[in-house]
């Protein structure tokens, strides 16, 4: 008997090979390539293959506009991290690890749509009606409008959404999905892709809003192939401990609104509650007049956030002092330091840095350079920066502090949680109404900064 052929197929590209190979051709991931039985052809309905929708051109401004065009979800933080609620016949994809929380925001979302009168349809492929009617009745969630079907052939599932209608629907997950007429199994990058781009002509056609559940591989990134992120309007991922009851919802696409909006919610026994003052949560546990710690105010898409910045300094017992990060870039860490011992004079070639953004949030903005680099030298020096103050500035490497966005709404967050003083770059001081009773030091150099917080 001849033993059957097959193919190697990349699980983040798609890119397919006769034999397997170490790295990608197509995308040069290593150790992606897969054997798979080859894809045949067969015949489906005609319908199905059309090339497209059949729609005319129409002159731009002949199309008409539609004033009601996002509807809310009933959670103030998941409107706020998809621009203002969900859009007409857009396509979004939600991951995170498991147990994070996806299937209980999307329900509790669901039933929210449901009581406004809309019709959703919540598409189960990893569990059974009982299971959901199970997490719903935790929840609180019994709309009559939400209606559940438990199915992972998308064949079957198409003749229920026809029948249906739905305005919004949920499928949970889309790595379950799979189409029978492929022979591929679910999963794979082939069945994910076809499935999905089978939904976003749904969406686009009939305006129905479509919330994809996605799985996460180990490296952090949702399985399935690249394209995928980028046929669907929305990209989502909920980031936080298991362990913890916080988490964090970001947004790092979004065609209808800024990107690197965050939300958070607290995960509670009646579901995920949003926080609606993060800057206050994340800095109640904060540890007052400790050396190595400095307060910083970052700016979250269109979300002023105060953050407890920690850094602890102390004399190695290694040949190479250790640099170690929690939530800060390791590579900007250590060229702040090198800036830190040529600029400002603050030895650091014999001591280890550990550096820790309280609360678990990712700070990629240079306005934090100015806040590491204090708590940094108060750990060094063993001296305390106030408990009432804040510091915000980008540091260069010739030493100088250069101008941050958004200065006066950061001051502003800082004098509503209470902060007396703060240090910000002196071209931000120069032009800028400074809240009422707060006082500010506009600052040139690193130098300076450090004769101004530590003396």
């Amino acid at each position: 008997m001849a033993k059957e052929k097959t193919v190697f197929v990349c699980g983040k590209c798609g890119y397919e090979s006769p034999r397997w190979m170490g790295k990608c051709p197509g995308c040069g991931a290593w150790n992606t390539l897969v054997e798979q039985a080859p894809q045949q052809a067969a015949p489906v309905k005609a319908n199905k293959q059309r090339p497209g929708t059949g729609a005319d051109a129409m002159r731009l401004d002949e199309i008409p506009e539609d004033a009601s065009e996002r509807a809310s979800t009933g959670i103030e933080e998941l409107d706020r991290v998809l621009g203002g609620g969900v859009v007409a016949g857009s396509l979004m994809l939600v991951g995170g690890d498991p147990g994070i929380g996806k299937s209980t925001l999307l329900l509790q979302a669901s039933e929210h749509l449901a009581q406004s009168g809309a019709r959703v349809l919540y598409i189960s492929g990893e569990e059974s009606a009982r299971q959901v009617k199970m997490r719903a009745k935790r929840l609180g969630v019994s709309s009559k409008n939400l209606m559940v079907l438990s199915e992972n052939a998308m064949d079957s599932a198409e003749r229920r959404w026809e029948e249906i209608a739905p305005d919004y629907m949920i499928v949970d997950s889309i790595q379950t999905m799979y189409r029978p007429d492929m022979a591929s199994a679910p999963g794979s990058v082939s069945q994910v892709r076809e499935c999905a781009s089978l939904l976003m002509r749904m969406a686009k056609t009939t305006g129905c809003a479509v919330f994809l559940v996605g799985h996460v591989t180990k490296e952090g990134a949702i399985a399935g192939p690249r394209i995928l992120e980028h046929m669907v309007d929305v990209v989502l991922y909920f980031e936080g401990d298991r362990q913890h009851e916080y988490r964090i919802l970001r947004a790092v696409k979004n065609r209808f609104g800024s990107v690197n909006e965050l939300g958070l919610f607290e995960m509670r026994e009646t579901g995920m509650v949003p926080v609606k003052n993060p800057s206050e949560l994340l800095l109640s546990t904060r540890a007052r007049n400790v050396p190595g710690s400095c307060v910083h105010c970052a700016i979250e898409g269109s979300r002023p956030m105060l953050v407890d910045v920690q850094a602890l300094a102390l004399q190695t017992a290694y040949g190479t002092p250790r640099r170690t990060t929690n939530g800060f870039d390791a590579g900007r860490l250590a060229l702040l330091l090198a800036v830190m011992e040529k600029r400002a004079g603050i030895s650091l070639f014999n001591q280890d840095v550990y550096v820790n953004v309280a609360g678990g949030l990712e700070l990629s903005e240079p306005a934090a350079d100015l806040s590491l680099c204090a708590a940094v030298a108060s750990s060094v020096k063993d001296t305390c920066i106030p408990a009432d103050w804040a510091v915000i500035g980008e540091v260069g490497l010739a030493g100088e502090i250069r101008a941050v966005s958004q200065a006066e709404r950061r001051l502003a967050e800082c004098a509503r949680l209470g902060f007396k003083t703060c240090v910000i770059p002196n071209e931000n001081a120069r032009h800028l109404h400074a809240p009422e009773g707060m006082r500010v030091y506009g600052v040139e150099t690193v130098a300076e900064a450090m004769a101004v917080l530590i003396g």
